[in-house]
């Protein structure tokens, strides 16, 4: 998921086009959040690890 986000980031910046740099905004942040959490040891959708 961070993956994705950041090559919409890149390709919202590099087009000019608003939308996809917010979606991948969004994107990048969420991954960031269930990837410090599954690393803390908080289950994440069930699972202990998220990838």
């Amino acid at each position: 998921m961070i993956l994705i986000g950041v090559v919409l980031l890149v390709i919202g910046f590099v087009t000019g086009i608003s939308i996809l740099w917010t979606i991948g905004l969004i994107l990048a942040v969420i991954g960031v959040v269930l990837w410090i959490l599954g690393a803390v040891g908080h289950a994440v959708g069930g699972r202990r690890h998220y990838w």
